[in-house]
């Protein structure tokens, strides 16, 4: 620890990113990254954006990029806010609407930057423990506290909740920001932008990062009410105006536009994880029905450590948490079916 860091920072427990390995050739199913190359629309524009224009800012409202989602979804450009990432996106709304005098609720086995962005902020939260099945007990979300946050499909369990559901938490909770972050929205579940307009304390996140296959670009955002993107908008601009660069609005807007591609992508993805899913059921393996591009199972004669470490050994990585809850289960992102393949051929030597 450094003396030189202010208390804040002292007593930071940052969130902890899935493996990128350099010295050693992985199938990589730890970081539920597209496993085919984006449109080659994308990789047109950002070529087309690598010239002298870069000496020059980008567009700070990022204009293009949240005229091309607002075409897309059916809103006005003034109910897009876009961001580096969708990450920074929902610290940005974590310091914009919620105070820290009252609870953020969210459930306790969830997407676990959400935690780390409480703490860092010194928000008071109250995670939600989750039923058994590891569903969402929605009617804790509801009322008395001081914002919502719900992954829909939630991460790492892969399990989403109906519209249904998303407008019960939000009716139940009219005075405070309810953010759905679907991240996974685009593999099986139901998007809560049709609801944007009767519900103005509704803040649905999304990125580029799954469906559109640009993890390495940076880009997502946020829809909701004028009033909410105002928000966003101010605390970005008391941060730094210009989070998005020329290259990756480029890309983000032509990615968008690709609707051919989007599908044909997310379509693959799909076939291959009820493939994958299948096929660990028949070795033994519990698996939660997903509406993600991941799996989320554990094995009654294998730990979840001995599982990650005998895969690791075997040059695959998946993804695993220490933590009582969920220390016998692994979240496998969902590869080429090639991998898949390498994968279950792997946990076949394992468990049998």
């Amino acid at each position: 620890m450094n003396q030189y860091w202010s208390r804040r920072i002292r007593e930071a427990v940052p969130y902890t990113p899935g493996e990128q390995p350099k010295n050693r050739k992985f199938i990589k199913l730890n970081t539920n990254e597209c496993p085919y190359p984006p449109s080659p629309r994308a990789a047109e524009a950002i070529r087309g954006a690598a010239g002298g224009g870069l000496r020059l800012y980008p567009d700070p409202e990022c204009l293009d990029l949240r005229t091309a989602i607002a075409c897309r979804e059916g809103l006005d450009v003034s109910q897009v806010f876009c961001g580096n990432g969708s990450d920074e996106i929902l610290a940005f709304a974590f310091q914009a609407f919620f105070d820290p005098d009252r609870e953020v609720v969210f459930p306790s086995i969830t997407y676990s930057f959400y935690p780390v962005y409480a703490n860092f902020f010194g928000l008071k939260y109250r995670e939600v423990p989750m039923n058994p099945n590891f569903s969402v007990p929605d009617d804790l979300l509801c009322g008395e506290n001081g914002g919502v946050v719900l992954a829909n499909p939630n991460a790492p369990t892969g399990i989403a909740v109906g519209l249904g559901v998303v407008e019960r938490v939000l009716a139940a909770n009219p005075n405070v920001v309810v953010i759905v972050d679907e991240a996974y929205i685009d593999f099986g579940a139901d998007s809560a932008i049709g609801l944007i307009g009767r519900y103005p304390n509704l803040l649905v996140v999304q990125t580029s990062s799954k469906s559109r296959a640009l993890a390495g670009l940076r880009v997502g955002w946020a829809m909701g009410s004028p009033g909410l993107i105002d928000g966003l908008r101010c605390v970005r601009d008391s941060i730094n105006s210009y989070t998005v660069d020329r290259l990756a609005q480029a890309g983000a807007a032509a990615a968008v536009r690709d609707e051919d591609y989007f599908q044909a992508i997310r379509r693959r993805v799909i076939k291959t994880r009820e493939k994958a899913e299948e096929a660990l059921k028949e070795i033994g393996f519990t698996v939660i029905p997903s509406q993600t591009n991941f799996l989320f199972c554990s094995h009654p004669g294998r730990s979840g450590k001995a599982l990650l470490d005998g895969l690791r050994e075997r040059g695959i990585l998946v993804r695993w948490w220490n933590r009582p809850d969920i220390r016998d289960w692994l979240r496998i992102s969902i590869g080429t079916d090639e991998e898949m393949d390498a994968l279950i051929q792997a946990l076949c030597e394992m468990v049998s």
